[in-house]
């Protein structure tokens, strides 16, 4: 059986290209949802002007279909919450050098 682990531990395997950060540690994934074979991923991206805006979806599905159980994983780009600073995590702030409170 698929877990949300399962998932989580292949998004931090996907970064954005211009950020040394994975897109897990960076907030940009909203909710993942296991339904049988198929993972539903809810995520947002830095801008709405973001020139990886369909490489990093294609990058998730394709990490996450590497996961056994998995036959499609389905991602959905969201701009409600908007992304900000605050979302990234801890470790995240820590590679970019953020102050924790920021």
């Amino acid at each position: 059986m698929v877990t949300r682990e399962d998932v989580e531990s292949q998004l931090r395997e996907v970064y954005d290209p211009e950020i040394p950060v994975n897109v897990l540690d960076l907030g940009l994934v909203y909710d993942i949802a296991i339904e049988g074979e198929v993972c539903k991923i809810e995520m947002t991206l830095t801008s709405q002007a973001c020139p990886e805006a369909l490489t990093i979806p294609d990058m998730i599905r394709r990490r996450v279909n590497t996961i056994e159980g998995i036959e499609s994983t389905e991602v959905e780009v969201v701009w409600e919450p908007q992304w900000t600073p605050h979302l990234i995590s801890p470790e995240g702030k820590q590679i970019l050098g953020i102050a924790e409170d920021a």
